[in-house]
C-alpha cells in the first residue's frame, strides 16, 4: 500500500513506520493520522514485523505536533473529531499486540509527544526536546497526552509540563522517566537493538503480558492481580509456552513461532 505522508517497510522481523513530513517537522494533519491509523491496522497483521520502530523523517523532529494551520479555523465539533481521531490512532499504539518503540531524534512536541507516550518504550537523542506546549495556543493536549503523561510521570511533573509548556531536553526527560534511554547521536540503532533483543522472545508472551499491563493499569489492584493470572493461564494454550519450557528443560535455545 502506498502512503503519501509516512514509509512502511519490515526487515529482520522489525516493522517501520516513519513519519515523514520533514518540510513540515513531520507535523500530523489529518491524512497523516488516518495513514498512521492504516499502518498500524496493516502492522498488527504483519507477520514479517514482531517489533514495531515509530520515528520521523529529516533527522530534526520525530513528530513536532499536530498542523496548527490545519486546526486554525476548526469549529468545536471538528475540533472533537480531530482529538477523537489523533486519540484512536494512539489508541491503536498503545493496543498493538506488539512492542512498539519510538526513536525520538529531534523535536516531540505536542501530537509528537502524545504519539511516543502511546509507544511502549521510548529511545532518545541527546539533542531532543519533548513537551506539550499547546496552552501558548489557547488549547491543550487533545490525543490523550493530559492521561498518558501523569501516568507515566506522575501528575505533578505533568501538570507542570502542561502549564509552562517548557520543552524537557532529552536528559531530564531521562530522569523524570519520559524516555528509557538517551543516546548521543542515533536512536534508531539503539532501537533496534532493542527490538533484536525482543525479538528472541516468545511474541505471544510478550503480547499478553503487554495485554495485562495496559488493562491492569485501568483496574483497582486485586481486579487486575486477577486478570493477570487469567492471561497467564492463556499463555498454557500456546505452542511458545510448550516450545520455551521444553528448550529450558532440554538446555537449548527456544524456537519460538
Amino acid at each position: 500500500m502506498a502512503f503519501n505522508t509516512l514509509i512502511y517497510e519490515t526487515k529482520n522481523g522489525i516493522g517501520y513506520i516513519t513519519i515523514n513530513r520533514p518540510k513540515a517537522l513531520n507535523a500530523l494533519n489529518v491524512e497523516a493520522l488516518t495513514e498512521l491509523s492504516e499502518a498500524l491496522d496493516m502492522m498488527a497483521e504483519d507477520d514479517n514485523a514482531k517489533v514495531v520502530i515509530i520515528t520521523g523523517a529529516g533527522g530534526r523532529a520525530f513528530v513536532a505536533g499536530a498542523d496548527i494551520s490545519a486546526m486554525q479555523n476548526m469549529t468545536a465539533v471538528e475540533a472533537y473529531d480531530y482529538a477523537r481521531l489523533g486519540q484512536t490512532t494512539y489508541n491503536k499504539v498503545q493496543d498493538l499486540p506488539k512492542i512498539v518503540i519510538a526513536a525520538i531524534d529531534g523535536f516531540a512536541l505536542g501530537g509528537g509527544c502524545e504519539l511516543a507516550l502511546a509507544c511502549d518504550i521510548r529511545v532518545a537523542s541527546a539533542k531532543s526536546q519533548i513537551g506539550i506546549p499547546e496552552v501558548t495556543l489557547g488549547v491543550f493536549p487533545g490525543f490523550a497526552g493530559t492521561q498518558r503523561l501523569p501516568r507515566l510521570v506522575g501528575t505533578g511533573i505533568a501538570k507542570e509540563m502542561l502549564a509552562t509548556a517548557r520543552k524537557v531536553h532529552a536528559d531530564e526527560a531521562k530522569e523524570i522517566g519520559l524516555v528509557n534511554y538517551v543516546v548521543d547521536e542515533n536512536p534508531l540503532a539503539k532501537a533496534e537493538e532493542l527490538a533484536s533483543q525482543i525479538c528472541k522472545n516468545s511474541m505471544s508472551a510478550i503480547a499478553l503480558g503487554k495485554k495485562a499491563m495496559n488493562e491492569g493499569m485501568e483496574m483497582e489492584l486485586k481486579k487486575g492481580i486477577e486478570h493477570e493470572a487469567a492471561l497467564f493461564a492463556v499463555a498454557f494454550t500456546t505452542e511458545d509456552q510448550r516450545e520455551g519450557m521444553t528448550a529450558f528443560l532440554e538446555k537449548r535455545p527456544a524456537n519460538f513461532k
